[in-house]
């Protein structure tokens, strides 16, 4: 199992280009099954999770060509991917594929419009709390599908096609909210969705659909119209930026200090985070090719912060944000409204000296002089990268185990980080 070596201590200076948002290419690459067209998808992330989700579409009976570009060092990074689903040959999704990946069990939406039923394993994936699929099953069965639950799998049918309805959701899901979208792009009739996701993942799906041919409005907001239509047609589009990436290296930049350009990134997409950054005293640059980040001679200061839905702080930046604030002066309250189970890395940034206190959904982090490096093991995605920020930052080496969770989000991420400076290798084991 490979490992990560960092030897702490060295500024970040230079230019990191942002990939395409893995949060934004699952969806798209799911909205293949919609038509019998082919849907190209450019920017889209060399991770694990495309391959694993390429397997899986593959199963149900798509076809891939891909096309990619290189940067620096021997690092690939973004492809064009062209899916065409002429058929769909099998309805059900096994567990042995969809069990891997949570966002898999998406595919169980266009299955469902296109062919009239679908058999789906319940998902797998971060081990980040209870991430259940019953927002996403009650908004089929709000468009007339019927679903039972069975020997560990979803069956969804709708024999005489998907009815449009009104569909409100009971607190806001992103996956609800693609699965609803996907669902009754293809359903008979108007359905509205209330109080949808405003992600700017969404808004790329919904965007998508549309130059595929779909009839949707108000994407954005919490409320999204959408007319069905009898078919979907193929399409170009690009994967926006990943806003969870610029975030997490801005925070590295923050972390080390240093001047870095992050090439690609868009600051509408994560204005409240940048904004927390600014507070705890990191110079913020919109610039022609991207965001400049600057920590330069001077210290952080503690930032109070809570998760919230976009475009409030994202959850996916919290275990980030709490590395950097390990190194503030001061305490700094962070605070999880969105997942339960969600500070698994606080014990391993323990190791590494970190001061950090739990109450409930609160965590406390004090402020120390400096952090030391230890091996230390991720426990899911985000966590993973918030010990790649601390090892930064420590002196010594930190070696981080268990480095598979970070293939499943971040492209590339050695070679970025050398790029400006870091000394971080990938052991093989």
């Amino acid at each position: 199992m490979d490992k990560i070596r960092i030897t702490g201590g060295q500024r970040l200076n230079g230019a990191i280009p942002i990939s395409g948002a893995k949060n934004a290419a699952l969806p798209l690459m799911i909205a293949s099954l919609l038509t019998d067209e082919t849907l190209t998808l450019t920017n889209v992330p060399r991770l694990s999770d495309v391959t694993a989700l390429s397997r899986i579409l593959s199963n149900q009976g798509v076809d891939r060509t891909v096309a990619g570009k290189r940067i620096g060092q021997s690092a690939e990074t973004g492809q064009t991917i062209a899916l065409t689903a002429r058929q769909i040959v099998d309805t059900c999704a096994p567990y042995e594929l969809v069990s891997t990946m949570r966002a898999s069990f998406w595919v169980i939406a266009p299955i469902l419009a296109r062919m009239g039923e679908a058999k789906v394993s319940l998902p797998g994936g971060c081990a980040i709390g209870t991430r259940p699929v019953d927002l996403l099953l009650m908004a089929l069965e709000k468009l007339g599908a019927e679903i039972v639950i069975e020997n560990g799998y979803a069956l969804a049918r709708a024999p005489k096609g998907l009815k449009g309805a009104e569909i409100v959701f009971p607190k806001v899901t992103v996956g609800g909210t693609h699965t609803a979208l996907m669902a009754a792009v293809l359903a008979q009739g108007t359905t509205v969705i209330e109080n949808a996701a405003c992600e700017p993942e969404v808004t790329d799906l919904a965007a998508c659909l549309v130059k595929m041919g779909a009839k949707i409005e108000g994407a954005g907001t919490p409320r999204i119209v959408v007319t069905g239509v009898a078919r979907l047609g193929g399409a170009h589009h690009a994967v926006l930026p990943d806003r969870i990436e610029a975030g997490t290296y801005a925070m590295a930049v923050a972390m080390t200090g240093g001047d870095v350009i992050l090439e690609g990134a868009r600051p509408e997409l994560l204005q409240s985070a940048l904004d927390v950054l600014t507070k705890a005293g990191v110079e913020i640059d919109p610039t022609n090719e991207g965001i400049r980040v600057r920590r330069n001679g001077h210290g952080l200061t503690a930032v109070d912060v809570d998760t919230d839905p976009f475009p409030g702080f994202p959850t996916d930046l919290q275990a980030q944000f709490m590395a950097l604030m390990t190194r503030a002066k001061g305490t700094s309250r962070i605070r999880e409204t969105i997942f339960e189970n969600r500070f698994m890395h606080v014990q391993e940034l323990a190791r590494l000296g970190a001061k950090i206190r739990l109450d409930g959904d609160v965590a406390h982090v004090e402020g120390v002089e400096k952090l030391t490096g230890a091996p230390v093991m991720a426990t899911d995605l985000r966590a993973s990268v918030s010990l790649v920020i601390g090892g930064l930052a420590a002196e010594g080496d930190t070696t981080i185990n268990r480095v598979y969770h970070l293939d499943r989000g971040f492209e590339a991420l050695e070679a970025k980080l050398s790029r400006c400076g870091a000394l971080v290798e990938r052991i093989s084991g």
